[in-house]
């Protein structure tokens, strides 16, 4: 029996076996990724596994440290309100002390000045007078003095 085979019946041909070549690769390329989904998917269960304990772990680590920070903030409060009471003390006994200094300096400024004027001019009333005229320059540069000081 002779069969007879045309151009159109090779053309069919090399279609059928193009077909099954390329249905083939599929299949093994459908394979292969299903492997590799499957891989990956194995990957990322442990990968949840270990990295949720440690996000745990994280998070309680920085719950600890914002506890810590809670205790620093107080003790940086306490610090300032001891470091404003330091400060108002200061002020304080500054107040308290500057006021008798300047007393004192302008008195023996007055003294001076008017033993001074005394016995140049031998009148008692005029010693007087440039003595607390002395004493209140005197506590007045004092005083400006300190506050210069003080700023």
């Amino acid at each position: 029996m002779l069969v007879a085979f045309t151009w159109g019946d090779l053309w069919r041909l090399a279609l059928a076996v193009c077909l099954l070549a390329v249905g083939l690769s599929t299949a093994y390329l459908l394979v292969r990724l299903a492997g590799t989904v499957a891989r990956l998917s194995a990957f990322i269960s442990g990968a949840q596994r270990e990295v949720l304990p440690v996000i745990g772990k994280v998070g309680g680590s920085v719950d600890r440290v914002n506890g810590q920070l809670d205790k620093v903030d107080r003790i940086t409060d306490s610090a300032v309100d001891a470091a404003d009471s330091v400060d108002t003390a200061v002020r304080a006994v500054s107040m308290a002390v500057t006021r008798p200094v300047q007393k004192v300096s302008g008195f023996a400024a007055g003294v001076g000045h008017g033993a001074a004027d005394f016995k140049s001019k031998r009148d008692w009333r005029h010693a007087v007078q440039a003595g607390k005229q002395a004493a209140a320059r005197r506590e007045q540069e004092l005083g400006e003095e300190l506050r210069e000081a003080g700023e």
